[in-house]
């Protein structure tokens, strides 16, 4: 009762849709913008205990990016891309070997209600393997997303090596196919997330089109 005590006291005013169960999860959390962080998802996705429970053991908070951090701090708007976590969780409920972006997709697939919750808010599925023609060429997106909240498509390509270069002209190519053939003028220009194994830093850092992020994965 004194952790819950000096819990509360911590962020001033209790919350009418959580529990007494959700500040036991909160209790053993060190950092109260953190604290503040599981408050606001647990308002926003009306998250039960369990539900809550996971996201902490997960270490979601600690996944965000830290420029989103400072956002959430200071009650600035976010953006599309800013609640994106990295490294990103994948379930690997059947214990699949990752041999190839065929088996990583079907993985993802598999729990795509997850997938979309790694993102984070208004992400929704469209379709995978979305085909597209580009001159004579059919090529296919890996999956194709829409967010709602910030109203832009989302284009997705996996990747079970580091980033290599070529990986962001071809996404360069397919976000382009889309603005120009799917998004109408209400909407936001679309985004590329590239899924690898690991970061490269080096690229993403002189990547001209800051509409391409990368994030890694973990599967679980």
């Amino acid at each position: 009762m004194k952790k819950f005590y000096l819990l509360i006291e911590k962020v001033a005013t209790v919350s009418q849709q959580l529990t007494y169960g959700h500040y036991i999860e909160l209790i053993a959390l060190k950092k109260i913008d953190e604290v503040k962080y599981y408050i606001m998802i647990s308002e926003s996705y009306n998250l039960s205990i369990r539900e809550l429970r996971k996201r902490i053991k997960n270490k979601e908070y600690e996944r965000l990016p830290e420029e989103t951090k400072k956002k959430l701090i200071i009650k600035e708007e976010t953006n599309v891309e800013d609640l994106i976590k990295n490294p990103i969780i994948i379930n690997n409920k059947n214990n699949y070997e990752i041999i190839s972006e065929k088996v990583l997709q079907k993985i993802i697939l598999e729990d795509i209600s997850s997938f979309l919750k790694e993102l984070g808010e208004g992400f929704t599925f469209i379709e995978n393997e979305y085909k597209i023609k580009i001159g004579d060429t059919y090529n296919y997106i890996d999956l194709l997303l829409y967010n709602i909240k910030y109203k832009c498509y989302v284009v997705i390509e996996l990747k079970i090596t580091e980033l290599k270069k070529e990986h962001i002209g071809q996404i360069e190519i397919y976000m382009n196919y889309i603005d120009r053939e799917l998004k109408t003028i209400s909407e936001d220009k679309t985004i590329g997330i590239i899924i690898v194994r690991r970061n490269n830093k080096y690229i993403m850092e002189y990547c001209s089109d800051k509409r391409i992020i990368s994030k890694s994965y973990k599967l679980m």
